[in-house]
């Protein structure tokens, strides 16, 4: 597969941008990319200087496929289609973020901050974070026009038909997209954005306040990628999975521990909010941990409320039934693997 690497030092190491070109008529490329990397001039100029590499510009491209909308995926979206008129497709959930309508931002900034409030951060971090949010403004880069795209869309781009799989959990509208051979074939590859990668855990709980339930979604988007059964899947940062399969119950693997984690915070500590909780699971962050730690021991505790095992009073949660032993196979029921994972909160 035919990527550009681009940097990113704030997330989960460096982006990735694909290129689908079809060259079977010549002087007419059907040219598009699988994410863009973010609105830096450093991401811009590789970007560029990648494109040029195999003989193109950002005039050239026909269409964007954005995984989701996170500025590190689809920051240089609106610039490209500027530059060349590309239509640019994102699942529904996050398109009017891509399209940067006001109501959209507003509502999604509001429920930032109630989050925060609500997970108990101190002021301290919190104005830290907020501070680097706004100082990071800019890698969102300019709005886009959307054309929104739903669970088992296929869209012909780049000499590829592309099957939408939505893939929910990190993002609202996280998709992975199965390059289709032919009819009726199981697609063997998938571009996967942050469902899963090869090194950190995808953060879930704070990478996209919006989602309801985020570990329960993204269990099943775990269970949805294993299920397929890739032979390589091609991620959002860094490099190609040989084994997507068990790289995804590792993942679900990860989660299990820390469920089990989090109870046994709140069995030696008692009750406790979620930026608590984070501490005790993370220890001391900074930027933008500060909203995705709290956040992944949100998550975890949101979990177990719905599960019976915690209940929510005044912004703490507390075990309902503080001596009892839980089956973590009930809790979290992904089959696990025998290897590691590396968290990223």
């Amino acid at each position: 597969m035919d990527r550009i690497t681009l940097d990113n030092e704030e997330f989960e190491g460096r982006n990735n941008a694909y290129v689908l070109a079809d060259e079977s008529a010549a002087g007419d490329d059907d040219l598009a990319l699988v994410d863009t990397g973010i609105a830096t001039t450093d991401a811009r100029t590789q970007l560029r200087e990648g494109l040029a590499e195999r003989g193109y510009d950002f005039t050239d491209v026909d269409a964007v496929v954005l995984t989701h909308f996170h500025p590190d995926h689809a920051g240089l979206a609106g610039e490209i289609q500027a530059a060349g008129d590309a239509t640019v497709y994102v699942h529904e959930a996050d398109a009017p973020l891509v399209e940067q309508e006001p109501d959209a931002v507003e509502d999604f900034e509001r429920r930032r901050r109630e989050s925060l409030e609500r997970w108990g951060v101190p002021d301290e971090p919190r104005d830290e974070l907020l501070g680097f949010l706004a100082a990071a403004d800019g890698i969102t880069g300019e709005p886009a026009d959307v054309t929104p795209i739903e669970d088992g869309d296929v869209l012909e781009v780049g000499g590829h038909r592309l099957e939408t799989i939505h893939a929910p959990g990190h993002a609202a509208g996280l998709c992975c997209f199965e390059p289709l051979e032919g009819e009726g074939d199981d697609a063997t590859e998938a571009f996967v954005g942050d469902a899963v990668l090869p090194v950190y855990t995808p953060n879930v709980g704070g990478a996209d306040v919006r989602v309801e339930r985020p570990l329960e979604k993204y269990l099943a988007t775990l269970r949805r990628i294993a299920d397929r059964n890739y032979d390589r899947v091609w991620p959002g940062h860094r490099d190609p999975i040989e084994d997507p399969t068990d790289r995804a119950l590792t993942i679900a693997a990860h989660h299990r521990e820390r469920t089990e984690n989090v109870l046994e915070v709140l069995r030696e500590h008692g009750q406790a909010d979620p930026w608590t909780v984070s501490a005790h699971l993370f220890g001391d962050l900074a930027g933008i941990h500060i909203l995705h730690g709290p956040g992944e021991a949100y998550a975890h505790l949101d979990h177990l409320r719905h599960e019976g095992v915690v209940a929510l009073e005044d912004g703490e949660y507390r075990l309902v039934e503080p001596d009892r032993a839980f089956d973590l196979d009930d809790l979290v029921p992904v089959p696990v693997p025998d290897s590691e994972t590396t968290s990223d909160v």
